[in-house]
């Protein structure tokens, strides 16, 4: 079984993959200082609450923005799994993917992951977006180049900067609103939930449409991360929705570099 480990800027995600299948996620808070022994403690609790020994476990594949966890990661899979991981980035790895820029090396490795699996599942031209600690707009086109993206502030950094800029506002957390409810906000609570939630959906279908203008072409969006879901509720732009998106890209890349 294939554990593959997503180390994002905000939580590394853990999970297990049976052929086509995604057996388990587990995910926890990123801290460069953890230890390979700390992940295994963590992990292998995991794995016994699921009722799998860790012996199921014989290939690792590793993607992650966060350098300084990377030698962590490597511990825990050459320690405790006797596996040479896969590395997403490193020499030698076959991405299966043409990075159209001129400064390839430059391209968070989720990034790359997401936009790989997107073309492998749906297809066509593409705009992968992921909410994440940032929002990333990744552009795809129909021969399965990458042609490069938008980055804007995550809505969770939005939040946090409001608050702490302005001193009478509070902290609050993101919340689709309920069908009906008015945008103009009659409490600073609900107008600071009013700015936040429609400002990002007219920054989505902004960007969104901006980008469909430039590739001149029809691209379908594939959206993922986190909060996909919540702003599903309110627009139309999105043809998928995929939580997985990143996981399976990482089996794709793990089969491309291990198949004979």
């Amino acid at each position: 079984m294939l554990l593959a480990i997503d180390a994002g800027n905000t939580n590394v995600v853990f999970a297990l993959v049976e052929g086509d299948e995604i057996r388990q996620r587990w995910r926890i808070a990123t801290d460069p200082r953890r230890t390979g022994d700390e992940y295994a403690v963590w992990l292998f609790q995991l794995l016994e609450i699921a009722g799998l020994d860790r012996s199921v476990i014989d290939a690792v594949v590793i993607a992650t923005v966060v350098p300084r966890a990377l030698h962590n990661l490597e511990v825990l899979a050459s320690k405790y799994f006797g596996q040479q991981p896969v590395i997403v980035g490193t020499p030698g790895v076959d991405l299966g993917m043409r990075i159209d820029l001129p400064a390839p090396e430059e391209v968070g490795a989720d990034r790359i992951v997401n936009a790989l699996a997107a073309h492998h599942l749906y297809g066509g031209d593409l705009v992968v977006v992921d909410f994440g600690t940032a929002t990333t707009f990744d552009v795809v086109d129909f021969a399965g180049a990458y042609k490069g993206g938008i980055i804007a502030p995550g809505i969770n950094l939005s939040l946090d900067a409001l608050a702490a800029a302005a001193a009478r506002l509070p902290k609050i957390v993101i919340e689709a609103p309920e069908q009906g409810q008015p945008v103009i906000g009659r409490t600073t609570v609900d107008a600071m939930h009013s700015g936040v939630y429609w400002g990002y959906i007219g920054l989505i279908e902004g960007l969104i449409g901006r980008i469909r203008a430039e590739v001149g072409r029809p691209a379908k969006v594939v959206a993922t991360g986190g909060l996909a879901l919540l702003f599903e509720k309110h627009t139309a732009i999105f043809d998928h929705v995929d939580g997985d998106l990143t996981i399976k890209g990482l089996a794709l890349i793990h089969r491309r570099n291990t198949s004979s």
